[in-house]
């Protein structure tokens, strides 16, 4: 995936979902004609809604899904994102990111999957899959943990906060996941390293459902074609391990 190329015509909406907490907007974005196709829920990274974000959606609903990402910040405003120039620009938009990251929790994001799954009125047999990039590979983990029966498949990108000493971290209960799992993670993550989540590893090891891929020089943020940290070997490889396992697991139901 050395950039994005999507030549297929898609639908590209937003729906206002009503949450306890005011209106969030839930991104949905699939091919034009055709369908229905299967559904695979995104959980954003602290950058949120930017036009990388866009472009990654397009680029996987181009492949044949119904791709939809809920905005997470959506208690601190509405669709907030963060370009790259901007935050160069402007470095103290970096503690504002940061801000929002700790404003969250899985309560919250778990409430927000759950009005956004209710607002898509899916088949029952639906058959749903989920990525999640940093902080939002969290959310991926309490989501196949939370819905096995809806949730049959999930990625993670450059993962975040998947190992801490809550008595409730990720790692804890990881053994116990069921359904097929893809980690990407590279050896050179500044911000989330190898060694932060050993414990979450070490436990879905001896899983044959949970593949971790280690990619040699990848930092943070490996998946973004024009960012700085991009790496084209680990982002093109993690997005193929990611479409196999859903075109093998997904059904729209």
């Amino acid at each position: 995936m050395s950039g994005y190329f999507h030549p297929m015509d898609l639908n590209e909406s937003i729906l206002d979902v009503a949450t306890d907490d005011g209106t969030m907007a839930v991104l949905v974005k699939e091919p034009a004609a055709g369908g229905p196709f299967p559904t695979v829920v995104i959980f954003h990274d602290a950058p949120a809604i930017r036009e990388a974000l866009h472009e990654f959606m397009r680029k996987l609903a181009a492949d044949g899904f119904r791709v939809v990402t809920p905005d997470l910040y959506h208690r601190s405003g509405r669709m907030i994102g963060f370009e790259p120039a901007d935050v160069v620009a402007d470095p103290s938009l970096r503690n504002r990111m940061w801000e929002l990251i700790a404003s969250l929790d899985d309560v919250g994001i778990q409430s927000d999957l759950d009005d956004t799954l209710d607002a898509l009125d899916l088949p029952a047999d639906a058959k749903l899959g989920t990525i999640g990039f940093c902080l939002g590979a969290r959310a991926v983990f309490r989501t196949l943990e939370r819905l096995p029966e809806r949730f049959a498949a999930g990625s993670m990108f450059h993962p975040s906060f998947l190992a801490d000493t809550e008595p409730d971290s990720p790692h804890r209960s990881a053994a116990q996941l069921q359904q097929p799992l893809f980690i990407g993670i590279g050896t050179a993550d500044k911000v989330q390293s190898i060694e932060m989540h050993q414990p979450f590893f070490d436990a879905v090891e001896p899983l044959d459902n949970v593949e971790v891929e280690i990619f040699d020089g990848a930092d943070h943020g490996f998946t973004w074609p024009g960012y700085a940290t991009y790496h084209q070997e680990a982002s093109d490889r993690t997005y193929e391990k990611t479409l196999e396992i859903f075109r093998r697991t997904l059904t729209a139901g």
